[in-house]
């Protein structure tokens, strides 16, 4: 039984303040979704993949990125859907997979840099599918909105 995995990203800026607005800050944001790909429940082997997301700023500007929950109501573990069935993943930021990124609640860490204009700042998500999961074949998917706060 294999299936076929996506988790699928939406990304949100936050309006600066009225103050930084003045000062002319401006910071875009944008994705490269993470897919796991197809998914063999007979493995005992996690199925792991990368994302990332890219900051760009008008000034050099200190940024804090939060990433979502995403359907789940924990950040451990979040949860990819197919209908009723669900798939348990999660988001780090490191390939060691040990400090799970998401807003700095819950035992989560946010990712903090500098954003400049003439260099965009590339952060990438290591993402986790654990092995072992007896789930019905499909297409399952979840989207995590990435958060630039500056």
């Amino acid at each position: 039984m294999i299936a076929r995995v996506i988790l699928a990203a939406i990304v949100m800026v936050l309006a600066p303040a009225i103050a930084e607005a003045q000062l002319g800050l401006n910071c875009t944001i944008s994705t490269t979704p993470v897919a796991f790909g197809d998914y063999n429940v007979l493995s005992a082997t996690p199925k792991t993949t990368t994302g990332s997301v890219t900051i760009q700023c008008t000034l050099g500007v200190n940024i804090i990125i939060t990433l979502g929950r995403g359907s789940s109501s924990t950040f451990d573990p979040r949860t990819m859907r197919n209908g009723a069935e669900v798939l348990n993943y999660n988001l780090y930021r490191e390939a060691t997979y040990q400090n799970i990124w998401g807003d700095g609640t819950g035992g989560t860490q946010s990712h903090t840099a500098v954003a400049t204009v003439l260099f965009p700042t590339t952060v990438t998500v290591y993402a986790r599918l654990p092995a072992g999961q007896n789930v019905a074949a499909g297409s399952y998917s979840d989207s995590v909105v990435a958060t630039i706060i500056f």
